[in-house]
């Protein structure tokens, strides 16, 4: 069993930066891959990024491709997103989430995840 617990959003100006975190209990976290998805009001949910569980490979969504970092601290328990050149449309709930066989269902695939936080709010304004 993994929980998961997300921290960092807020309000920011567009071309700000925020730094979301995700903690996570349960001892076998290095084994999981990792990944961050987002909701918009009245839009599907979307795949931001993700990592691997040795955090050797990451994965974006293009629109995020060059602003956004994901990255992991196994001995913390926590994966991070650090946001820049933030934008309009980046404005979402965003939520971490945590998976066994992310690498072999696809990483940007909800169903392979099994483990999922509240989210937390990011809202950027022009």
């Amino acid at each position: 069993q993994v929980q998961l617990v997300e921290s960092g959003g807020g309000l920011v100006q567009a071309g700000g930066s925020l730094r979301l975190s995700c903690a996570a209990s349960g001892r076998t976290f290095s084994t999981y891959g990792m990944g961050w998805f987002r909701q918009a009001p009245g839009k599907e949910r979307e795949f931001v990024a993700a990592i691997s569980w040795s955090g050797g490979s990451t994965y974006y969504v293009d629109s995020v491709k060059g602003r956004f970092t994901i990255s992991r601290g196994n001995a913390k328990n926590t994966v991070y997103l650090q946001m820049n050149s933030l934008k309009p449309e980046d404005t979402a709930v965003y939520s971490c989430a945590a998976g066994l066989t992310v690498g072999l269902v696809g990483w940007s695939n909800e169903r392979a995840y099994d483990y999922w936080g509240q989210g937390t709010q990011v809202t950027v304004s022009s």
